[in-house]
């Protein structure tokens, strides 16, 4: 197995019980947003390594804030989503945050103990 150097992960709440199909777009927002805000050199490592992304879970708000403000702390990029409340969830719900692209040890620093999503 191919070993990478970079990665993105995407946080999710657990609380809100998402559709896969929500999750999905909320996951592809953050991922979006996050790689805009990120350093060139960041995009392009990351995407020579095929753009590695992992999904975590977090128990609800105040744990997804917690750790975006770590990431931030930690000099990361992060993207926090807010949905526009049109079809699952109440206008302005934060949802997910994105972490990264970034150097594993970096982004493993701050969510090395979260769970995947399954």
């Amino acid at each position: 197995m191919k070993e990478f150097d970079y990665k993105q992960v995407i946080l999710v709440r657990e609380d809100i019980k998402l559709t896969k199909g929500k999750m999905a777009v909320q996951v592809g927002h953050a991922c979006v947003e996050a790689v805009l805000k990120s350093k060139d050199s960041n995009i392009k490592n990351w995407r020579n390594e095929g753009m590695k992304k992992v999904v975590l879970k977090v128990k609800n708000l105040r744990e997804l804030h917690k750790y975006n403000q770590i990431a931030k702390d930690n000099g990361l990029i992060t993207a926090m989503i807010s949905d526009a409340g049109l079809t699952c969830v109440k206008p302005g719900t934060v949802t997910c945050c994105a972490i990264g692209p970034a150097e594993n040890e970096d982004i493993d620093a701050v969510t090395g103990e979260l769970k995947l999503i399954n």
